[in-house]
C-alpha cells in the first residue's frame, strides 16, 4: 500500500506539513507487511499555483497511487478529489516516521469530512 503525507522535508525524519495542498513536498511511502519498503519526496509543484492548490496537489498523489493520505488539514476540494477517487484520509501530526507507524498499528482515525477551510494556505509563507 502507498500512502501519501504532506511534508515539511525530503525524508521520514520530516514534519508533517499543516498544510496539504501548499506543503512543500509530499512523500510516498509504501508499506508491506506492516513494514516501510519505499519512500520518495516529491517536489508539490501545485503550491505555487494562484487557485486550485488543493486540487492539483490531490491529483500529483492520486498519480503516485497513494490508497491512503495523511496531513493535518484537507480543505474541501482536495478532500473531494480523495473521496472520488477512493483514498482514505487520515490526520496526524508531528514527525512523519512516528504517523507511518501509527497508521501501520490502525492507531489512526480515517475522517469523513474537510478538516481546512478553502483558501486556507494562500499568504502563508511556503519556505517553512
Amino acid at each position: 500500500m502507498k500512502i501519501g503525507i504532506s511534508s515539511t522535508g525530503q525524508d521520514i525524519e520530516s514534519d508533517i506539513d499543516m498544510r496539504f495542498g501548499r506543503c512543500l513536498y509530499f512523500l510516498i511511502i509504501e508499506v508491506d507487511n506492516k513494514e516501510i519498503k519505499s519512500v520518495k519526496a516529491i517536489d508539490n509543484t501545485a503550491a505555487s499555483q494562484a487557485g486550485g492548490a488543493g486540487t492539483a496537489a490531490a491529483q500529483i498523489v492520486a498519480e503516485q497511487g497513494a490508497e491512503a493520505v495523511i496531513s493535518v488539514n484537507f480543505g474541501p476540494r482536495a478532500f473531494d478529489v480523495f473521496n472520488q477517487l477512493d483514498i482514505k484520509v487520515y490526520t496526524a501530526q508531528g514527525k512523519i516516521k512516528d504517523a507511518v507507524q501509527d497508521f501501520i498499528e490502525g492507531k489512526l482515525e480515517e475522517i469523513s469530512t474537510p478538516t481546512g477551510s478553502m483558501h486556507m494556505g494562500l499568504g502563508k509563507d511556503t519556505k517553512k
